[in-house]
């Protein structure tokens, strides 16, 4: 990692840099977007065919080998699976259900003037798929963050891709109940989910993170179907004055084991931390060679001249997780995924069985929604109902406005039922 004041001769260089890192999400999934256009749209012309050329050329999908997988094969991965990891993993399958119970939307109505009754009603989406990457490590927590939200908000159909899905992966499956499950991942999957070929049908929407090529694909794919958010590669920001050395360090090395993408970013206004934490990370990391290339090429402790301005460039980074000192911090927290507040509080915990979802906006999205929920896989429908009396008393204002506007025919629609009122 390496330390840019932001203050002084090095100002102009370090803001160059953060409006770099602002940027992040766009240049990157650019830069490999001619390529996943050309994956898709083989899999959109070729369907299954394409599919499965593609699934054995980047998932090491087997000549015989069935793309589907089967609910005996997640039975034996489940029966072989160590009890710890087991009792691990229902601990947090447990905890993800309980938050998204917490999170969904009432269904409500009100009668806002005499004779009109107007609110909500909430219906599950139809189709979901979910990514569950499986290149570099397996992800069974990723299976559950996206799976269950589903199956808590009503989704009868819920569809899992993960290329070369291992053990661990295939264990969470039967514990979440998954009845269908394809080996293949990348690009190609979400085409698949997207566009539909004869083995997978098309859903309505395609949640879950994953690699540069997968991001690009759901930016794609989000014009024939809904997604959550561009959940690339990992983010991690600090943002603190007095936090412990040793564990923010931990952290940084943590996240940045998982791609060599990865942010990570440490603001402060402390000298002597931000070598402590330095020193640490490069100690950690010494026998971590993907934390060390990432940290080596987005590394960066940004040395401020102020606390609010700290704060200030967290804010416009909005970073996927974000650790801070104290539950004071936020009142200024606008921007980020999700929060760690203290020294007891390490990222990896929300990584896995906290309960709120891990699934976290990247690519400064966090400036415009938050982390995965239940509230992705509902559809918030609108209702209203009118008497005799509450369409009297606000069909006026409504012919009103619909003639300032030009548009006779709302008017008309309006006089007309006002008319049949009266009879």
């Amino acid at each position: 990692m390496k330390i840019v004041k932001t203050t002084g001769r090095d100002q102009k260089a370090a803001y160059s840099l953060l409006a770099t890192l602002e940027r992040r999400g766009a240049v990157k999934t650019a830069e490999v977007e001619p390529t996943v256009r050309r994956i898709m749209q083989d899999v959109r012309k070729g369907g299954d065919k394409a599919l499965l050329k593609l699934a054995a050329k980047f998932d090491a999908l087997q000549p015989k080998q069935a793309l589907r997988v089967s609910q005996g094969e997640m039975l034996d991965a489940w029966n072989g699976t160590p009890q710890a990891l087991r009792d691990a993993m229902q601990t947090a399958a447990d905890n993800i259900r309980s938050f998204a119970e917490q999170q969904k939307p009432d269904e409500w109505t009100t009668e806002n003037t005499p004779g009109v009754t107007v609110g909500q009603i909430v219906r599950p989406l139809e189709s979901v798929g979910c990514y569950v990457p499986g290149g570099r490590f397996p992800l069974p927590s990723t299976l559950l963050m996206t799976t269950v939200p589903a199956q808590v908000a009503g989704v009868p159909r819920i569809v899992v891709c993960s290329p070369k899905p291992a053990r661990e992966t295939l264990a969470a499956a039967h514990l979440a109940g998954v009845t269908e499950m394809y080996r293949t991942g990348g690009a190609q999957a979400v085409a698949a989910l997207a566009y539909g070929t004869k083995t997978i049908r098309r859903v309505d929407k395609i949640v879950g993170p994953g690699n540069l090529y997968v991001t690009a694909a759901k930016v794609i794919a989000s014009t024939d179907c809904g997604i959550d958010m561009p959940a690339g590669p990992t983010e991690i920001g600090v943002t603190s004055e007095t936090g412990d050395p040793v564990g923010m360090a931990a952290d940084l090395v943590a996240q940045a084991e998982h791609d060599p993408e990865t942010l990570a970013i440490l603001f402060t206004t402390n000298e002597k931390l931000a070598k402590q934490v330095v020193k640490e990370v490069n100690n950690q990391s010494k026998d971590n060679k993907l934390a060390r290339i990432s940290l080596k090429a987005r590394g960066t402790v940004f040395l401020c001249g102020s606390v609010e301005e700290a704060r200030a460039l967290t804010n416009r980074l909005a970073p996927e997780h974000l650790t801070v000192d104290t539950i004071a911090d936020l009142d200024w927290v606008t921007n980020a995924g999700s929060v760690f507040i203290g020294n007891h509080s390490p990222q990896s915990m929300g990584d896995y069985i906290s309960g709120p979802n891990h699934v976290l906006p990247t690519g400064r999205v966090g400036r415009i929604r938050g982390g995965l929920s239940v509230v992705d896989f509902l559809k918030v429908i609108t209702v209203q109902n009118y008497t005799a009396a509450g369409l009297a008393t606000l069909g006026p204002k409504t012919i009103a406005l619909a003639e300032a506007e030009g548009l006779t025919a709302h008017a008309e629609s309006v006089r007309v039922r006002m008319k049949a009122g009266r009879r």
